[in-house]
């Protein structure tokens, strides 16, 4: 074993560790308010969020557009991947910030916009961050990893516990995984993430701060949705070797 493969196992570790630690005190007050708060919004409006929520990304991660683009790279070395996966995360997070930047300076309605913009930047990252550790997007199965790696970036301390133990052992998994995504939860889904990013959405939409807020949070967004998918397959490629 080399010594980036080394220590790519240390860190892999803490990470691991990470998402099996209990909720602290403050996440356990966090999501008890948070639950009151969704649970004095009428269910024909969580209904409404999720079926938006489930359609948009629906819409990018099984559909065709990035999946003919993101081609598996094959016969590489774990420090070549990752110099290129660090290099994509980089680029997607500026990206990503520049975009939330536009969007926070134009006030609430370019605000909105910028919930879609950023889950479509956010997806785009992700198949190309599979295909640099030599999955195969067209394949469903990775696809539906792709949802899980999303969802355990923007989960609670508890809901990441619960995703984490999905992921763990996936590809003694394979063969057990379901053909469609009609049973996936999107309502717990959609209330994790919504309440996750929450706060920095609501301060990138007041004025003269918007922008910079914006792009500050896109750029920590994104930065955290890469390190996560950084972590997930560096397990899966480690459980291979």
């Amino acid at each position: 074993m080399d010594n980036y493969t080394a220590h790519v196992k240390i860190e892999l570790e803490f990470w691991k560790r990470e998402m099996m630690k209990k909720p602290s005190l403050l996440n356990n007050v966090t999501d008890k308010v948070q639950k009151k708060i969704n649970s004095y919004i009428p269910d024909k409006v969580h209904d409404a969020i999720t079926t938006a929520i489930k359609a948009m990304i629906r819409a990018v991660l099984f559909g065709s557009e990035y999946t003919t683009s993101a081609l598996p790279a094959m016969d590489m070395s774990m420090i070549h991947r990752e110099a290129l996966v660090k290099d994509k995360i980089e680029s997607y997070s500026r990206t990503g910030a520049a975009e939330g930047g536009i969007t926070g300076a134009g006030g609430f309605l370019m605000s909105m916009a910028d919930f879609p913009l950023l889950i479509g930047i956010k997806m785009k990252m992700l198949f190309e961050i599979t295909a640099l550790y030599g999955f195969d997007v067209k394949d469903f199965r990775e696809r539906l990893y792709i949802l899980y790696i999303f969802q355990l970036s923007f989960s609670s301390q508890r809901g990441a516990t619960k995703i984490y133990l999905h992921l763990e052992d996936w590809n003694e998994k394979l063969h057990i995984l379901p053909d469609n995504s009609d049973n996936f939860d999107w309502k717990t889904f959609q209330q994790e993430y919504r309440d996750y990013i929450d706060i920095a959405k609501l301060a990138q939409m007041l004025p003269v701060v918007g922008a910079a807020v914006g792009a500050v949070a896109n750029y920590q967004l994104l930065k955290k949705l890469g390190k996560t998918a950084m972590m997930a397959y560096r397990m899966r490629l480690l459980e291979k070797s």
